[in-house]
């Protein structure tokens, strides 16, 4: 069995559409412009009919019944040429029929005989023999005698004739207008869709290795030009997801090739002469140390790749000052070495929804952060507080602060204002990052407020359970 398929191109599929509408139109229109010409040919039969019935009404009124009202009628007769005439009596008994009836009486029903009781003349369509006939049934009320009707009759070939001539008309210009109007319809799809054409081809030249090209704007304003634009942003959105890409490979291989080197370094060098167990011992020691950051670089990487619906995948109430409390604690283990003060202030119990660990991570990055750039005898502040709805986690050092310029650069992977303290506390400038990162999974914020030399402040939103 072969089955229809829709064809694929929207310039036909436009075509057929606007095609077979305007048929449904076209017959619609027709349809009804043949009933009212067939309305208006029978009413143009009814009012002649009417008055020759009026006129032979008023012949057997003068002749006053018997021969000479039939020799008046008769004679009226006789100028007739497509009509039919019968006049009959109160009994229903013809007293006269036109001569073209040959014996066979013009039918009488029983709605146009009461309403010649009424005085009412009647109109009907019959079929008299082959022939379709429009009939008038008149009644004629003489006083001082009994009632009598007349009846004319007209044939409507003349009519059908004209309906007929109309129906092959519209059978020669219905086809006729339809293939003209679908050959400018396709034309005007065609004309319309050759921009999308162009930009198709224009698309297929687009690819990973240059996204810098564009797609051409006509100038328009219309809607091709408001598709172009869009599509343009999300190139411009993929070029600067893939720069972003090739950066973050290149960084993230940078990292771990010094590393690497160090270690096979290490290795290389422990494997030129004969050493003691000790001295094997040592060099193992100091490469597990190496060892130990490749795994911590290699899980901050897995992080900053993961999606956000893979960081808040376990949504349950988090209290924000119980994350506080935890990354306290290691925030103070790191430091007392380097004199520097950790305190917490909380403001208000806040509870939040999402993931225990990756909050706790976001939040430990801050703080591991702020204890790195605060000098010896400094202040960390964590604050955990409500506002408009949002939980609020903030963390505020008294370090050197941060350059407008830099400011939103500190969130980007591999980004280190300082790079020799970043790499001597073992940091990849990630931290930043992860914790954006996280918190953005979770549906919230994170700021910065810094000045030169005045510190810096954190702060953590996320909406709160209420």
């Amino acid at each position: 069995m072969i089955r229809w398929k829709p064809p694929t191109s929207i310039h036909t599929r436009l075509t057929l559409w606007y095609t077979g509408v305007l048929l449904i139109i076209l017959l619609v229109i027709s349809g009804f412009s043949y009933w009212l010409l067939a309305l208006a040919l029978t009413r143009d039969v009814d009012p002649v009919l009417l008055e020759l019935a009026e006129v032979v009404r008023e012949s057997v009124t003068s002749g006053r019944g018997g021969p000479g009202a039939s020799e008046a009628v008769a004679e009226l007769d006789a100028g007739f040429r497509d009509q039919l005439v019968q006049v009959v009596d109160a009994q229903g008994v013809p007293t006269y029929l036109s001569a073209r009836l040959k014996g066979q009486p013009l039918p009488l029903s029983a709605v146009a005989r009461e309403n010649a009781q009424r005085g009412k003349p009647t109109f009907e369509t019959l079929h008299f023999g082959p022939r379709q006939m429009r009939l008038v049934t008149l009644p004629v009320l003489p006083k001082g005698r009994p009632p009598e009707i007349v009846q004319v009759a007209g044939s409507l070939a003349r009519s059908h004739r004209a309906l007929r001539r109309y129906l092959e008309t519209l059978v020669i210009l219905i086809p006729l207008g339809l293939g003209l109007a679908a050959s400018g319809g396709a034309l005007m799809a065609r004309k319309a869709l050759e921009p999308v054409d162009r930009m198709s081809r224009s698309a297929r030249r687009i690819t990973a290795e240059d996204l810098s090209r564009r797609l051409e704007l006509r100038g328009t304003g219309d809607e091709l030009d408001r598709l172009a634009d869009t599509l343009n942003e999300m190139l411009g959105r993929l070029e600067g997801a893939f720069g972003a890409m090739r950066r973050f490979s290149a960084d993230a291989a940078h990292e771990l090739r010094t590393p690497l080197t160090a270690l096979k370094g290490g290795l290389e060098v422990a494997l030129r002469a004969e050493r003691s167990p000790e001295e094997y011992r040592q060099v193992l020691a100091a490469k597990l140390e190496e060892v130990d950051r490749l795994i911590r670089l290699a899980e901050d990487l897995l992080i900053v790749g993961r999606s956000g619906a893979d960081l808040a995948s376990s949504r349950v109430p988090v209290d924000l000052e119980q994350v506080a409390l935890e990354v306290l604690d290691v925030g103070a283990r790191l430091a007392q070495p380097r004199g520097v003060t950790v305190r917490m202030e909380v403001a208000d119990p806040v509870t939040v929804l999402g993931d225990a660990s990756a909050l706790h991570r976001a939040a430990r990055n801050l703080i591991e952060n702020a204890v790195n750039y605060t000098p010896a005898g400094g202040l960390v502040e964590v604050n955990v507080a409500r506002e408009n709805g949002s939980g609020l986690l903030s963390v505020r050092d008294t370090g050197p602060g941060i350059a407008p310029g830099d400011v939103k650069r500190v969130f980007e992977p591999f980004v280190r204002l300082d790079a020799a303290r970043d790499r001597a506390s073992g940091g990849a400038g990630l931290g930043l990052s992860i914790a954006r990162t996280i918190v953005a999974a979770h549906g919230g914020t994170i700021t910065l407020e810094t000045s030169p030399g005045h510190g810096s402040r954190f702060t953590i939103r996320l909406p709160a359970v209420e």
